[in-house]
Protein backbone atom coordinates (compact mmCIF):
# COMPACT_ATOMS: atom_id res chain seq x y z
CA UNK A 1 0.00 0.00 0.00
CA UNK A 2 1.33 3.40 -0.83
CA UNK A 3 2.05 5.91 1.81
CA UNK A 4 -0.51 8.15 0.32
CA UNK A 5 -3.21 5.53 1.14
CA UNK A 6 -1.97 4.49 4.39
CA UNK A 7 -4.94 3.94 6.66
CA UNK A 8 -4.97 7.20 9.32
CA UNK A 9 -5.58 7.50 12.60
CA UNK A 10 -5.74 10.90 15.32
CA UNK A 11 -2.96 9.58 17.27
CA UNK A 12 -0.80 9.47 13.85
CA UNK A 13 -2.26 13.09 13.07
CA UNK A 14 -0.64 14.17 16.16
CA UNK A 15 -3.48 13.68 18.98
CA UNK A 16 -3.50 11.33 21.64
CA UNK A 17 -7.07 10.57 22.91
CA UNK A 18 -5.63 8.41 25.41
CA UNK A 19 -3.15 11.24 26.99
CA UNK A 20 -6.04 13.04 26.95
CA UNK A 21 -8.60 10.79 28.82
CA UNK A 22 -5.52 10.13 31.46
CA UNK A 23 -5.62 13.79 32.05
CA UNK A 24 -9.31 13.91 32.81
CA UNK A 25 -8.98 10.72 35.25
CA UNK A 26 -5.86 11.90 37.21
CA UNK A 27 -7.49 15.64 37.61
CA UNK A 28 -10.85 14.13 38.86
CA UNK A 29 -10.15 14.26 42.02
CA UNK A 30 -8.20 17.53 42.22
CA UNK A 31 -11.18 19.32 40.99
CA UNK A 32 -13.61 17.81 42.83
CA UNK A 33 -12.38 19.37 46.06
CA UNK A 34 -13.47 22.46 44.91
CA UNK A 35 -16.92 21.69 44.98
CA UNK A 36 -19.25 24.00 46.55
CA UNK A 37 -22.64 22.53 47.44
CA UNK A 38 -24.30 24.68 44.56
CA UNK A 39 -22.34 22.35 41.95
CA UNK A 40 -25.04 20.15 40.46
CA UNK A 41 -22.93 17.49 38.34
CA UNK A 42 -19.44 15.79 38.13
CA UNK A 43 -16.09 16.98 35.74
CA UNK A 44 -16.95 15.45 31.80
CA UNK A 45 -20.50 16.46 30.95
CA UNK A 46 -20.89 18.96 27.81
CA UNK A 47 -22.31 21.64 30.47
CA UNK A 48 -21.05 22.62 34.12
CA UNK A 49 -24.14 23.16 36.14
CA UNK A 50 -24.37 25.50 39.41
CA UNK A 51 -27.79 26.05 41.48
CA UNK A 52 -28.10 29.02 42.76
CA UNK A 53 -31.47 28.55 44.77
CA UNK A 54 -31.39 29.52 48.22
CA UNK A 55 -28.20 31.77 47.79
CA UNK A 56 -29.16 35.02 47.15
CA UNK A 57 -32.67 37.64 47.25
CA UNK A 58 -31.81 39.45 44.34
CA UNK A 59 -28.59 38.10 42.16
CA UNK A 60 -26.21 40.05 40.23
CA UNK A 61 -24.13 37.82 37.72
CA UNK A 62 -20.59 39.01 37.49
CA UNK A 63 -18.06 37.65 35.32
CA UNK A 64 -14.78 37.73 34.54
CA UNK A 65 -12.18 36.35 32.23
CA UNK A 66 -8.13 36.62 31.59
CA UNK A 67 -5.13 34.59 31.10
CA UNK A 68 -1.33 34.96 32.64
CA UNK A 69 0.18 37.08 29.61
CA UNK A 70 3.58 35.74 28.91
CA UNK A 71 4.71 34.36 32.41
CA UNK A 72 3.93 31.32 30.18
CA UNK A 73 7.23 31.64 28.63
CA UNK A 74 8.93 32.26 32.10
CA UNK A 75 7.32 28.90 33.41
CA UNK A 76 8.13 27.14 30.70
CA UNK A 77 11.50 28.22 30.63
CA UNK A 78 12.00 27.37 34.50
CA UNK A 79 10.04 24.34 33.84
CA UNK A 80 7.89 26.10 36.82
CA UNK A 81 3.98 24.43 36.26
CA UNK A 82 2.42 23.78 39.68
CA UNK A 83 1.88 27.54 40.58
CA UNK A 84 0.41 29.20 37.24
CA UNK A 85 -2.98 28.15 37.41
CA UNK A 86 -3.10 30.08 40.38
CA UNK A 87 -1.46 33.26 38.55
CA UNK A 88 -5.03 32.47 36.25
CA UNK A 89 -7.27 31.79 39.03
CA UNK A 90 -6.28 34.78 40.78
CA UNK A 91 -6.68 37.30 37.76
CA UNK A 92 -9.84 36.39 37.09
CA UNK A 93 -11.64 36.02 40.51
CA UNK A 94 -9.54 39.21 41.81
CA UNK A 95 -11.47 41.21 39.11
CA UNK A 96 -15.03 39.79 39.88
CA UNK A 97 -14.29 40.98 43.40
CA UNK A 98 -13.87 44.04 42.90
CA UNK A 99 -17.98 44.62 42.41
CA UNK A 100 -18.34 42.47 45.79
CA UNK A 101 -18.80 39.49 44.69
CA UNK A 102 -17.88 36.26 45.31
CA UNK A 103 -16.53 33.97 42.53
CA UNK A 104 -19.28 31.05 42.43
CA UNK A 105 -17.43 28.81 39.55
CA UNK A 106 -14.53 28.48 37.04
CA UNK A 107 -13.73 27.13 33.63
CA UNK A 108 -10.10 26.71 32.25
CA UNK A 109 -8.66 26.38 28.83
CA UNK A 110 -5.71 24.79 28.10
CA UNK A 111 -4.06 24.38 24.71
CA UNK A 112 -0.78 22.85 23.51
CA UNK A 113 0.45 21.23 20.58
CA UNK A 114 1.42 17.99 22.10
CA UNK A 115 -0.02 16.82 25.13
CA UNK A 116 2.25 16.12 28.12
CA UNK A 117 0.16 14.25 31.16
CA UNK A 118 2.69 15.67 33.61
CA UNK A 119 2.95 19.42 33.09
CA UNK A 120 -0.62 19.30 32.58
CA UNK A 121 -1.81 17.71 35.63
CA UNK A 122 0.51 20.23 37.33
CA UNK A 123 -0.83 23.26 35.69
CA UNK A 124 -4.69 22.09 36.08
CA UNK A 125 -3.40 21.31 39.97
CA UNK A 126 -2.92 24.70 40.16
CA UNK A 127 -6.06 25.89 38.90
CA UNK A 128 -7.52 23.98 41.57
CA UNK A 129 -5.60 25.13 44.36
CA UNK A 130 -6.55 28.47 42.94
CA UNK A 131 -10.50 27.65 43.55
CA UNK A 132 -9.87 26.76 46.64
CA UNK A 133 -8.04 29.46 47.74
CA UNK A 134 -10.90 31.65 46.10
CA UNK A 135 -13.55 29.54 47.31
CA UNK A 136 -14.83 29.44 43.96
CA UNK A 137 -15.82 25.35 42.20
CA UNK A 138 -13.44 24.16 38.88
CA UNK A 139 -16.49 23.02 37.36
CA UNK A 140 -15.35 22.20 33.63
CA UNK A 141 -13.01 23.19 30.49
CA UNK A 142 -11.11 22.28 27.94
CA UNK A 143 -8.44 20.60 26.94
CA UNK A 144 -7.41 21.46 23.40
CA UNK A 145 -4.33 19.16 21.84
CA UNK A 146 -3.71 20.97 18.41
CA UNK A 147 -0.63 19.45 16.23
CA UNK A 148 1.47 22.18 14.54
CA UNK A 149 -0.10 25.40 16.42
CA UNK A 150 2.43 25.56 19.32
CA UNK A 151 5.98 24.98 19.40
CA UNK A 152 7.40 21.63 21.37
CA UNK A 153 7.09 22.46 25.36
CA UNK A 154 4.48 25.29 25.13
CA UNK A 155 0.92 25.32 25.86
CA UNK A 156 -1.73 28.48 26.15
CA UNK A 157 -4.09 29.05 28.73
CA UNK A 158 -7.13 31.51 30.04
CA UNK A 159 -9.81 30.92 32.46
CA UNK A 160 -12.97 32.21 32.98
CA UNK A 161 -15.39 32.85 36.22
CA UNK A 162 -18.81 33.82 37.40
CA UNK A 163 -19.75 35.53 40.40
CA UNK A 164 -22.73 36.88 42.25
CA UNK A 165 -23.83 39.47 44.77
CA UNK A 166 -26.75 40.61 46.18
CA UNK A 167 -28.34 43.86 44.13
CA UNK A 168 -27.85 45.75 47.11
CA UNK A 169 -24.42 45.30 48.18
CA UNK A 170 -23.00 45.79 44.86
CA UNK A 171 -19.77 47.97 44.83
CA UNK A 172 -19.70 50.10 41.51
CA UNK A 173 -17.30 53.24 43.25
CA UNK A 174 -20.63 55.63 43.10
CA UNK A 175 -19.90 56.14 46.94
CA UNK A 176 -16.81 57.68 46.56
CA UNK A 177 -15.76 61.25 47.44
CA UNK A 178 -13.35 63.54 47.83
CA UNK A 179 -11.28 62.86 51.33
CA UNK A 180 -12.07 58.96 51.03
CA UNK A 181 -8.69 57.19 52.15
CA UNK A 182 -7.14 54.90 49.59
CA UNK A 183 -5.82 51.43 50.91
CA UNK A 184 -3.40 49.84 49.49
CA UNK A 185 -3.06 45.85 50.26
CA UNK A 186 0.14 44.01 49.35
CA UNK A 187 1.26 42.01 46.37
CA UNK A 188 3.29 38.56 46.36
CA UNK A 189 5.26 40.37 43.03
CA UNK A 190 4.49 41.11 40.13
CA UNK A 191 1.50 38.73 40.01
CA UNK A 192 1.27 37.95 36.24
CA UNK A 193 1.38 41.42 34.38
CA UNK A 194 4.43 43.13 33.12
CA UNK A 195 5.64 39.55 31.61
CA UNK A 196 6.56 41.16 28.15
CA UNK A 197 9.60 43.81 30.19
CA UNK A 198 10.22 41.40 32.79
CA UNK A 199 11.41 39.12 30.03
CA UNK A 200 13.05 41.48 27.93
CA UNK A 201 15.16 42.82 31.39
CA UNK A 202 15.64 39.04 32.31
CA UNK A 203 17.11 39.05 28.72
CA UNK A 204 19.53 41.84 28.65
CA UNK A 205 20.37 40.66 32.39
CA UNK A 206 22.54 37.57 30.59
CA UNK A 207 20.42 35.51 32.64
CA UNK A 208 19.14 32.13 31.28
CA UNK A 209 18.22 28.44 33.18
CA UNK A 210 21.37 27.38 33.08
CA UNK A 211 24.04 30.19 33.92
CA UNK A 212 22.85 30.41 37.60
CA UNK A 213 21.20 33.83 37.28
CA UNK A 214 17.90 33.00 38.25
CA UNK A 215 19.34 31.80 41.69
CA UNK A 216 20.27 35.44 42.62
CA UNK A 217 19.29 36.70 46.17
CA UNK A 218 16.65 39.40 46.34
CA UNK A 219 16.12 40.10 50.30
CA UNK A 220 16.05 35.98 50.87
CA UNK A 221 14.12 34.76 47.55
CA UNK A 222 16.16 33.64 44.52
CA UNK A 223 15.02 35.93 41.36
CA UNK A 224 13.41 32.88 40.42
CA UNK A 225 11.02 32.78 43.12
CA UNK A 226 9.91 35.88 42.88
CA UNK A 227 9.29 36.15 39.75
CA UNK A 228 7.32 32.95 39.63
CA UNK A 229 5.55 33.73 43.45
CA UNK A 230 1.79 33.14 42.03
CA UNK A 231 -0.67 36.12 42.43
CA UNK A 232 -2.12 36.80 45.89
CA UNK A 233 -6.08 35.80 45.89
CA UNK A 234 -7.66 38.09 47.90
CA UNK A 235 -11.07 37.06 47.74
CA UNK A 236 -12.01 34.95 51.21
CA UNK A 237 -10.52 37.94 53.15
CA UNK A 238 -12.35 41.07 51.22
CA UNK A 239 -15.38 39.19 51.26
CA UNK A 240 -15.07 39.25 55.13
CA UNK A 241 -13.96 42.69 55.35
CA UNK A 242 -17.37 43.54 53.49
CA UNK A 243 -19.15 42.01 55.88
CA UNK A 244 -17.81 43.86 58.32
CA UNK A 245 -18.08 47.41 57.04
CA UNK A 246 -18.52 49.64 54.22
CA UNK A 247 -16.39 50.11 51.01
CA UNK A 248 -16.82 52.74 48.57
CA UNK A 249 -14.86 51.74 45.86
CA UNK A 250 -12.03 48.64 45.17
CA UNK A 251 -9.65 48.11 42.43
CA UNK A 252 -7.18 45.07 41.40
CA UNK A 253 -4.21 46.71 40.02
CA UNK A 254 -3.45 44.37 37.06
CA UNK A 255 -2.18 45.95 33.44
CA UNK A 256 -1.59 50.02 33.88
CA UNK A 257 -0.47 49.20 37.02
CA UNK A 258 -1.41 52.22 39.71
CA UNK A 259 -1.36 54.34 37.67
CA UNK A 260 -4.04 52.86 35.78
CA UNK A 261 -6.23 50.74 37.43
CA UNK A 262 -7.45 52.81 40.86
CA UNK A 263 -8.58 55.79 38.64
CA UNK A 264 -11.20 53.59 37.14
CA UNK A 265 -13.69 53.28 39.92
CA UNK A 266 -13.48 56.90 40.91
CA UNK A 267 -16.08 58.97 39.56
CA UNK A 268 -15.81 61.55 37.05
CA UNK A 269 -14.64 64.95 38.46
CA UNK A 270 -12.51 63.80 41.20
CA UNK A 271 -8.28 62.49 41.30
CA UNK A 272 -6.54 60.41 42.98
CA UNK A 273 -3.20 61.73 45.25
CA UNK A 274 -0.78 58.58 45.77
CA UNK A 275 2.21 58.64 47.70
CA UNK A 276 4.85 56.20 47.18
CA UNK A 277 6.93 57.11 50.33
CA UNK A 278 3.92 55.34 52.04
CA UNK A 279 5.34 51.83 51.36
CA UNK A 280 8.54 50.20 50.08
CA UNK A 281 9.24 48.73 46.41
CA UNK A 282 9.99 45.57 47.06
CA UNK A 283 13.81 44.22 46.10
CA UNK A 284 12.21 42.15 42.51
CA UNK A 285 10.41 45.47 41.55
CA UNK A 286 14.14 47.50 42.61
CA UNK A 287 15.82 44.95 40.98
CA UNK A 288 13.32 45.39 37.78
CA UNK A 289 13.63 48.50 37.95
CA UNK A 290 17.75 49.18 38.51
CA UNK A 291 18.58 46.49 35.97
CA UNK A 292 16.36 47.60 33.19
CA UNK A 293 16.85 51.14 33.67
CA UNK A 294 12.97 51.73 33.87
CA UNK A 295 11.41 54.95 34.18
CA UNK A 296 9.42 56.00 37.31
CA UNK A 297 6.37 56.69 35.22
CA UNK A 298 7.08 53.42 33.75
CA UNK A 299 7.32 51.71 36.71
CA UNK A 300 4.28 53.02 37.95
CA UNK A 301 1.87 51.80 34.46
CA UNK A 302 3.35 48.33 34.17
CA UNK A 303 3.84 46.94 37.53
CA UNK A 304 1.86 46.78 40.72
CA UNK A 305 4.84 48.01 42.34
CA UNK A 306 4.20 45.57 45.66
CA UNK A 307 0.28 46.75 45.97
CA UNK A 308 -1.76 44.00 43.75
CA UNK A 309 -5.30 45.10 45.06
CA UNK A 310 -6.68 48.68 46.76
CA UNK A 311 -9.77 49.39 48.92
CA UNK A 312 -11.16 52.77 48.72
CA UNK A 313 -13.36 53.97 51.96
CA UNK A 314 -14.38 56.85 53.89
CA UNK A 315 -11.34 58.74 56.00
CA UNK A 316 -13.42 58.09 59.17
CA UNK A 317 -13.19 54.48 58.45
CA UNK A 318 -9.79 54.37 57.56
CA UNK A 319 -8.43 52.81 60.74
CA UNK A 320 -10.76 50.27 60.90
CA UNK A 321 -10.43 48.61 57.56
CA UNK A 322 -6.35 48.54 58.31
CA UNK A 323 -6.97 46.91 61.81
CA UNK A 324 -9.62 44.93 60.17
CA UNK A 325 -7.08 43.71 57.13
CA UNK A 326 -5.04 42.57 59.91
CA UNK A 327 -6.16 40.87 61.39
CA UNK A 328 -7.87 38.79 58.16
CA UNK A 329 -3.53 38.64 57.63
CA UNK A 330 -3.23 40.86 54.66
CA UNK A 331 -0.45 43.57 54.47
CA UNK A 332 -2.11 46.63 53.91
CA UNK A 333 -1.21 50.59 54.14
CA UNK A 334 -2.82 53.83 53.33
CA UNK A 335 -1.24 54.50 50.17
CA UNK A 336 -3.01 57.89 48.92
CA UNK A 337 -6.31 59.71 48.93
CA UNK A 338 -9.59 60.69 46.66
CA UNK A 339 -9.28 64.40 45.86
CA UNK A 340 -10.51 66.77 43.53
CA UNK A 341 -9.70 66.21 39.86
CA UNK A 342 -7.04 69.15 38.48
CA UNK A 343 -8.34 69.21 35.04
CA UNK A 344 -7.57 66.24 32.80
CA UNK A 345 -4.90 65.28 34.98
CA UNK A 346 -6.39 63.03 37.69
CA UNK A 347 -3.39 60.50 39.07
CA UNK A 348 -0.87 62.33 40.82
CA UNK A 349 2.00 60.08 42.26
CA UNK A 350 4.40 61.77 44.64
Amino acid sequence: MSAEHESLSYRAAGVDIDAGNEVVERIKPLVKRTFTPGVMAGLGGFGALFDLAGRYKEPVLVSGTDGVGTKLKLAQMLNRHATIGIDLVGMCVNDVLVQGAESLFFLDYFATGKLDVETTVAVVGGIARGCELAGCALIGGETAEMPDMYPPGEYDLAGFCVGAVEKAALIDGAAIGAGDAIIGIASSGPHSNGYSLIRKIVARAGITPDNGGFELDLGGVTLADALMAPTTIYVKPVLELLRQQAVHGMAHITGGGLKENIIRVVPDGLGIALDSASWTLPPVFDWLQREGNVAREEMWRTFNCGIGYVVIVGADQRDSTLAALAALGLDARTIGEVVPARGDERVAIV
